[in-house]
Order: C-alpha cells, then sequence, then structure tokens
C-alpha cells in the first residue's frame, strides 16, 4: 500500500505488524504492499510454515515452449502466489524467472489454483546465485524495520 501522503511503501510481516517496505525488494524492480484484514481472514486456515510477505513483481513463466506473463502477489520462503489469467493445473511443473534487477530463476509446482485469479506454486531454487539473491529478497522482506 502506498501513502500517498508520505510516498512510503508498507509491507506486513510475518508477525502481523505493518512497517515501512525494505528497501532491497524497491530497488530490485518489485514492490510490496500490505494485506488487507479481509484477505488476512480469508487465509488464516493456511498450512504453510513459512511466513509469506506481499511483494509484487513481474514474473516470466517458461512452460514447455509456452512463455508466460504473470506477478506476484506474495512470496515466502518456499513459495509464493502467482496472478496469472492462464494458470496450470495441480503437480504442473515450469520454471519461472523473478524480473528483479538481477533475475532470480526458479522451478516451480502448482499446489494449489485459483480460476481466474492464479496459483500457489511451491518454489526450488538450485542454482547457487539464483539461490542466493532469492534468499537476500526473502531476508529484506522479513527484516524488522528500524
Amino acid at each position: 500500500m502506498r501513502d500517498t501522503n508520505k510516498s512510503t511503501l508498507f509491507c506486513k510481516h510475518g508477525s502481523g505488524e505493518l512497517a515501512p517496505a525494505p528497501q532491497l525488494g524497491i530497488l530490485a524492480g518489485g514492490s510490496t504492499s500490505s494485506m488487507t484484514s479481509g484477505e488476512h481472514a480469508a487465509r488464516r486456515f493456511e498450512r504453510r510454515w513459512a511466513p509469506r510477505y506481499s511483494f509484487s513483481a513481474d514474473l516470466e513463466i517458461e512452460w514447455g515452449s509456452a512463455l508466460l506473463r504473470a506477478k506476484t502477489r506474495d512470496i515466502s520462503a518456499n513459495g509464493m502466489f502467482i496472478e496469472s489469467a492462464d494458470t496450470l493445473w495441480v503437480g504442473a511443473g515450469f520454471t519461472a524467472r523473478l524480473a528483479l534487477d538481477h533475475p532470480v530463476k526458479m522451478d516451480c509446482s502448482v499446489k494449489r489454483v485459483e480460476p481466474g485469479r492464479g496459483m500457489a506454486v511451491a518454489v526450488t531454487v538450485s542454482e547457487e546465485q539464483h539461490h542466493q539473491r532469492y534468499h537476500d529478497l526473502i531476508a529484506s522482506l522479513s527484516a524488522p524495520q528500524t
């Protein structure tokens, strides 16, 4: 969420605390925002173990010979929700490239589909340089703001 009076980005941390967004995500070409209480209530029965952070960035999905364009809605250490009208089915695997200043390549597996909205995926980042970039992004989103 952007406060138009102060031009400050905010994000909601795993503890539920709203704080100014970390700069790495912004500098990397993505943006962060808070999840509203309505979104939180709809997702309160979650089974995931990693904290999730609102994070919006462009994403390219390589699936076979097709290249699909999408955006992230939120992200965690082991997954993300991808907003796209073109969803795959549960269990489908694909390679994605998170479009940051230094792109992050990852392997994804679809875990849940919301028709017309997007899909929740598990993420595996195997190449060391991409793994470090992804780790740094998550660390910047989870860092307490001072």
